[in-house]
């Protein structure tokens, strides 16, 4: 048994629970903290989904199986689950009532009914007269009524009623039609959310019966559909497949029932004769169990209180690129890298529109994985394809919960003209690269793009990542080979300078790690990844620090490998980042000096990103590139106002500062924001930011950096 890994869910746990840190953090505008309690909320709810889902479906077809990292069985991993979740959501509801309270004093209230000034009152019974009791479907369950179906994370009030001859089950669903709040009349900020003022109705509801009992509730279903195991027919091609197994997915089994409220024993025996589960699947939660209302309150503050409860706004900077210039001919000159939110996305959407009118353009190829409900990306796709350029979108519409979202983006595409390829059976197609072909002197030209993260202009604003435009003729022809493997079904097709998964990428992975190893003490590996699971890899990682190579991991998320092992990991340092972007870039970094080999990708070291997943991973050659990217590298490593180091004993914790606070989101943020100002030169030798970052350090340690 490995004792340099650890169990990948309560891995991911632990990430949650840094997300959920961010809401106690003084420094965090106090609106910003309520949001981590509400992404806090929604990772977990996803996590049961998705991951405990697919724990119960591992249980029934081999309840033996052990887990390679934990030696855990499936079994003994959702007990531990469980029991953790619990812990979670008590402290969940503790920061939330702090937060609540500190907002209270600042003039945002979120109310009970009970808490209401009579004029309140009186505004809230009209309402709900008025908006709410008209849309209401309350029903009983008895004999003439069955137990109706609940929707996954559907709201519901369920209550327990006497008659005269016995006890019966109602249920009232809160309708998806109203407002999640209701802002009540003042000069402050004061909400009752709509599932409280039902809430306080019940009684009127069922007024025939005796109301015993009432609670909230909401249940979570397993939606980890393996497309593999559908048996459609032949003939149902995949697009409508997929909006089968959509349909599907509401109906499946119950894996966490929430309520707000302790329940009597009677209730909690009912439940679980409802929904097919034990009472330790059954959690209370005190806060809210949907809190996406949290992101509309910013929107009904007033100016003041927008300054004094959000983060200082920040508009992505335009990269300086001369607007009276082709894209196409400045990016054939020299590489550009954009890295978000700092920069802009415009520049890309411009050279796609760029794209779309020139004549010179033969094509445009692209793959997609999330796409924003809005895009000018796919306006612009289909005015080339009108403009009669050949444009090939391979869209993935197995991105979970984007599923939707990428069926109808897939269906416009196709109607305005855009070839629509859906990937592979077995493996999703999570690349990020886009090929635009051009003639030039009757020279056949490239510009290829390969970013760490999705084509979407909404996550964009707020998840970081790196995003390369490159005229070099052997990325463009690698791409263009990439494009017609993709076209032509063909998963392992070879490629000269390109990573791409699952023929190429690991293997070289493997390799790169296994060239710094002959360097021992020599040897440099600098990792920026949301997670590693991939065992293949952790054990190369652990030779290599076992040889003495210097290994240094950013890693957000889930991290199976424990470093500081002795005799192991020792070399290995993990750091997690969270803060007030979704840290997302995937940069992998070998070697130092003149072997150096630099990689922007958009694979995880995760074994579904490695071995069941289309991804691609670029070197990157521009020397001033590959400046750029180490710079965020070496100003995460210094960070130690959000990171936190992961330790032997498999817990996270803050890293020590020596009076110097440095925040790296924020400075990256202040120096996009000093360069677009014409402030700040960029200077990437020695005498660049981190430079003086590193002498002042030093300063205050009383040294000399050199």
């Amino acid at each position: 048994m490995r004792n340099y890994t650890q169990n990948r869910e309560l891995s991911w746990l632990k990430f949650n629970e840094r997300v959920l840190e961010e809401a106690t953090d003084k420094t965090v505008p106090l609106l910003e903290r309520l949001k981590f309690i509400s992404i806090f909320t929604s990772n977990l709810d996803e996590f049961f989904m998705v991951r405990v889902g697919s724990l119960y479906d591992m249980k029934e077809v081999d309840p033996t199986c052990e887990d390679k990292r934990s030696g855990m069985t499936p079994g003994q991993q959702l007990m531990q689950i469980y029991k953790s979740v619990t812990q979670l959501n008590e402290l969940r509801e503790s920061v939330f009532t702090g937060v609540e309270k500190q907002l209270r004093l600042r003039g945002v209230s979120g109310l009970l009914y009970s808490e209401l000034e009579k004029e309140e009152k009186d505004y809230v019974m009209e309402y709900y007269k008025a908006a709410i009791e008209p849309v209401l479907s309350p029903q009983i369950v008895d004999t003439h009524h069955p137990f109706p179906h609940l929707d996954n994370k559907s709201l519901y009030i369920g209550s327990l009623l006497k008659k005269k001859k016995g006890y019966l089950f109602g249920i009232i669903p809160v309708p998806k039609v109203l407002p999640e709040i209701l802002v009540l009349p003042g000069s402050e900020l004061r909400y009752i959310l709509t599932e409280n003022i039902i809430y306080q109705f019940v009684t009127s509801i069922f007024s025939m019966f005796e109301v015993v009992e009432s609670t909230k509730l909401c249940v979570t279903r397993n939606a980890d559909i393996n497309l593999e195991d559908e048996n459609y027919a032949d003939e149902i091609d995949f697009r409508n497949k997929m909006k089968l197994l959509l349909k599907k997915r509401k109906r499946l089994s119950v894996v966490r029932l929430e309520v707000s409220e302790y329940i009597s024993k009677e209730l909690e025996g009912y439940f679980c004769n409802r929904f097919g589960i034990e009472p330790y699947q059954i959690m209370v939660c005190k806060a809210p169990m949907n809190m996406s209302y949290v992101f509309s309150l910013e929107s009904k503050l007033d100016q003041m209180k927008k300054r004094n409860l959000l983060y200082k706004p920040f508009k992505p900077v335009k990269p300086l690129i001369d607007n009276n210039t082709s894209i196409i001919r400045s990016i054939s000159k020299k590489d550009v890298m954009l890295s978000y939110p700092y920069d802009s996305m415009d520049l890309f959407l411009k050279l796609l529109k760029e794209a779309s009118v020139d004549e010179r353009v033969i094509s445009i190829k692209i793959t997609l994985y999330r796409v924003a409900s809005k895009a000018k990306l796919v306006e612009y796709l289909c005015e080339a394809a009108e403009n009669g350029k050949d444009v090939i979108v391979l869209i993935e519409l197995r991105a979970r919960f984007d599923e939707q979202n990428n069926i109808d983006w897939s269906e416009q595409l196709e109607e305005a003209g855009c070839k629509v390829m859906y990937g592979f059976e077995g493996y999703k197609v999570h690349s990020k690269i886009c090929l635009i072909t051009y003639k030039e002197s009757n020279t056949i030209k490239y510009i290829t793009q390969v970013g760490t993260g999705n084509y979407n202009e909404k996550t964009a604003k707020m998840y970081t990542d790196v995003c390369l435009m490159t005229g070099r003729k052997e990325i463009g022809q690698d791409a263009n080979e990439f494009f017609k493997n993709m076209s032509i079904g063909n998963l392992y097709g070879e490629y000269k300078h390109l990573l791409v998964a699952p023929v190429s990428l690991k293997s070289k992975v493997l390799e790169l790690i296994g060239e710094e190893m002959k360097k021992g003490e020599q040897g440099l590996i600098q990792l920026k990844i949301n997670s590693i699971t991939d065992i293949d890899i952790i054990d190369k990682l652990k030779e290599a620090s076992s040889a003495g190579v210097k290994i240094n991991m950013i890693v957000r998320g889930i991290c199976c490998i424990v470093p500081g092992v002795k005799n192991e990991t020792e070399n290995i340092t993990v750091t997690s980042i969270v803060g007030r972007y979704l840290e997302h870039a995937r940069i992998y970094d070998f070697g130092k000096g003149e072997e150096e080999k630099l990689f922007i990708a958009s694979a995880d070291f995760m074994t579904r990103n490695t071995e069941n997943r289309v991804e691609v991973a670029c070197p990157i050659y521009d020397e001033e590139t590959k400046e750029k990217i180490k710079k965020i590298l070496e100003v995460q490593t210094y960070d130690n106002v959000k990171a936190r180091e992961l330790f032997p004993d498999g817990n996270y914790r803050k890293k020590e500062n020596h009076g110097t606070l440095v925040n790296a989101q924020e400075i990256l943020s202040e120096e996009a924001e000093q360069q677009a100002q014409g402030v700040l030169e960029l200077n990437l030798k020695k005498e660049s930011f981190l430079y003086v970052l590193r002498n002042r350090f030093a300063r205050r340690r009383g040294m000399t950096s050199r």
